[in-house]
């Protein structure tokens, strides 16, 4: 971003006040097995403000402690392409009218686009950058139904392909540590990733979080998460098969602490980011040097 715009871009979080299938009634009304979107965002439904007034007030906060000049409007909470296209080319508008705003990132399920969407996206693309971020969350499809994900990974594949072929930035959101998930079936996550026209990806430790069908689920069936040492050796490993022009947006999940059940981390993100650079760094390799390497 700083060598495509020549400065540092902020990302500004909003929620629109979209809903899922998994939520409205459409594939369930209890929502992913393990979703909370309180744990790692803002609660702004209580009073939501319009998306507008998030964005100046963001925008104020930032310019303000952060002396910044250039930002991204990131369509966070929920499914961000469920909605009439009437109401969605409304939304996108009001975020991108703000003359600092350089483009928009839009947090979405992989069964939630269409042509019709992409084509709006595809058309604000030739003035703004647009990304959109699918929540892939695995390659497989046993932890997708253990999740109740209410989609399969060939519908990721599908939706990633299209949305490039649109020209659009393509991120993906990858979540590791499903129960029973082995050490080989996350390192193929990446040679099965590595095919896809993915230009970002954000890689989460599966969390289980209070007010969640998970949190239940854990307390009568607990299973092993990641250690903080276990999730730093796994990265590694990971991104030394990862393509190498693929950008690591984050490496690692954040829960606030009032809601997180486990795992119950002691080190901070900060320190176990700079384990994972010290990981590679030791073993004297880097993303992708296993790329393509049986």
């Amino acid at each position: 971003m700083r060598k495509k715009f020549g400065t540092k871009v902020y990302k500004i979080g909003v929620d629109a006040g979209f809903t899922c299938p998994t939520r409205d009634g459409t594939l369930g009304t209890r929502g992913c097995l393990y979703c909370n979107n309180l744990s790692f965002s803002v609660d702004r439904r209580k009073g939501l403000k319009s998306v507008k007034e998030q964005i100046r007030e963001s925008i104020e906060k930032l310019k303000e402690r952060k002396k910044a000049d250039k930002f991204l409007v990131y369509f966070q909470a929920y499914t961000n392409t469920y909605a009439p296209v009437e109401k969605l080319e409304k939304l996108y508008a009001e975020a991108l009218s703000f003359k600092d705003v350089v483009g928009l990132c839009i947090g979405t399920r992989p069964d939630c686009v269409n042509d019709e969407i992409l084509k709006i996206l595809s058309d604000l693309n030739k003035d703004y950058f647009i990304s959109v971020e699918y929540g892939v969350e695995s390659v497989y499809d046993k932890n997708l139904d253990w999740a109740q994900r209410g989609h399969d990974f060939k519908t990721s594949v599908m939706a990633i392909e299209k949305t490039k072929r649109y020209g659009l930035d393509v991120a993906a959101h990858i979540i590791f540590g499903f129960p029973g998930e082995t050490k080989s079936e996350i390192l193929m996550s990446a040679e099965k990733i590595n095919v896809l026209p993915v230009d970002s990806i954000k890689v989460h430790n599966l969390h289980v979080v209070k007010n969640t069908p998970l949190e239940y689920y854990y307390g009568s069936n607990p299973f092993k998460l990641f250690s903080e040492e276990e999730w730093i050796e796994i990265i590694a490993d990971f991104l030394e098969k990862l393509r190498p022009d693929i950008v690591i947006q984050r490496l690692i999940g954040e829960a606030k602490n009032n809601t997180l059940v486990a795992p119950n981390w002691k080190r901070s993100k900060s320190w176990i980011l700079n384990e994972i650079r010290n990981t590679l760094e030791k073993r004297g390799t880097f993303q992708g040097c296993k790329y393509n390497i049986d």
